[in-house]
C-alpha cells in the first residue's frame, strides 16, 4: 500500500487474490493494480503465460506494481503449502460455477481464485473443490464469460462492499 494511505478498517486483514496459470500479461497487470487498491495479496501459481517482465503487465499496473504484495508459486500444492489459506474459505470463480458469487458471505482473509483466460481452472481443481465453484451472474445471452480482469474486479469489490458495510445499528 503506497506511503501515507491505510486500509479501510474492515480490511485491516485483506482479501488473497490467485491467478492460476494466467495467459495474459494486460489482465494480470490490471488485476496488480486492482489488488494494490484494494490493499489484497495476489498469488500467480505457474505456468504463466508471459514474463513478469513484460512491459504489458508493467503498463497496465502503471506506477502501482512496486505496491503490489505479489507471491509467485510454482504450482497449485505450492501456492497452498506456502499460503497456507483456510480451505473451506476459497472460493473459486468460474463459469461451471452452479451457485451465484452474490450467494457468497465473505469473511476476512478470504482467497478469490481464478483460471486462466483461454481454458479457465485446471480440471483437477473443479473437481477437487465442486462445492468451491461460484459463478457471475451474466443474463446476457450471447457471453459465455467475461474478461479476467473484470471479473477479479467484480467478485473482489464483492467481498470488499461485504467487508466495508459497517455494523448493523440496534433499533
Amino acid at each position: 500500500m503506497p506511503a501515507g494511505r491505510t486500509p479501510h478498517p474492515a480490511m485491516t486483514t485483506p482479501l488473497q487474490l490467485v491467478l492460476v496459470h494466467p495467459e495474459i500479461p494486460h489482465n494480470t497487470g490490471a488485476i496488480g493494480r486492482l489488488c494494490v487498491g484494494l490493499g489484497c495479496a495476489l498469488h500467480l501459481v505457474r505456468p504463466l503465460g508471459f514474463r513478469l517482465t513484460e512491459a504489458h503487465l508493467r503498463r497496465a499496473g502503471m506506477d502501482y506494481w512496486e505496491h503490489l504484495d505479489l507471491h509467485v508459486h510454482d504450482s497449485w500444492d505450492a501456492f497452498l503449502q506456502a499460503a497456507r489459506p483456510d480451505t473451506e474459505r476459497l472460493f473459486f470463480l468460474s463459469t461451471r460455477g452452479a451457485r451465484p458469487l452474490y450467494a457468497c458471505a465473505f469473511q476476512p482473509d478470504d482467497t478469490l481464485v481464478f483460471g486462466n483466460e483461454g481454458g479457465g481452472l485446471p480440471e483437477d481443481l473443479y473437481s477437487r473443490y465442486a462445492a468451491r465453484l461460484f459463478r457471475i451472474p451474466m443474463p446476457g445471452p450471447h457471453a459465455r464469460s467475461i474478461n479476467l480482469a473484470n471479473a477479479a474486479s467484480i467478485a473482489a469489490y464483492e467481498a470488499y462492499r461485504q467487508l466495508s458495510a459497517p455494523a448493523p445499528q440496534p433499533g
